[in-house]
């Protein structure tokens, strides 16, 4: 499976540098110089990391055989993009890559299935989108306090939810 860790956004200067959109909690490893990315689509890639810097907050990358403002500018949107079996398994027992998290079965504390993770959105707070059969989607805020037990192995995840978090949408 092919995971996003960046996105690739307006040139920088006429050089060829290009900004990104960093879609991984380690952008000083996936784009150390030296790092080949694959790229969706795959007829951009791969690309070769050749200098990484971080300038006002916004990752700018510099990467090989990309000169000049046009060739950067032709690389606008494409994604950067790591196979899931290359990432190193996760120490703690409450942190997950999105990946393992979609897909599973959604239950409540009382057995009930939900539905099924669709996207795990990061806007300030993880957000785990549930798409529900005959409704629309649900978002869970991803905590322990909703969420006490994510069990890959059984395929499920467990959500303890105040009324009206998963029936708002029908509400309406």
């Amino acid at each position: 499976m092919q995971l996003v860790v960046g996105r690739i956004g307006r040139p920088h200067g006429v050089r060829g540098e290009v900004t990104v959109e960093v879609r991984t909690d380690e952008p000083d490893l996936r784009f150390a110089p030296g790092a080949t990315l694959a790229t969706d689509p795959v007829s951009a890639g791969p690309l070769t990391v050749e200098r990484a810097r971080w300038h006002k907050g916004i990752l700018l990358l510099t990467l090989a055989g990309v000169e000049g403002r046009d060739a950067a500018e032709a690389l606008r949107g494409t994604l950067l993009v790591v196979d899931s079996a290359d990432l190193p398994p996760i120490e703690d027992p409450d942190e997950f890559h999105d990946h393992e998290l979609i897909g599973l079965t959604v239950v409540t504390t009382e057995g009930e299935r939900v539905g099924e993770v669709s996207d795990v959105l990061h806007h300030g707070q993880d957000l785990l989108v549930v798409a529900r059969p005959s409704r629309d989607e649900a978002y869970v805020p991803f905590v322990k306090a909703l969420v006490p037990e994510v069990d890959l192995g059984k395929g499920i995840l467990v959500v303890d939810a105040p009324p009206g978090l998963l029936d708002a949408a029908e509400a309406e």
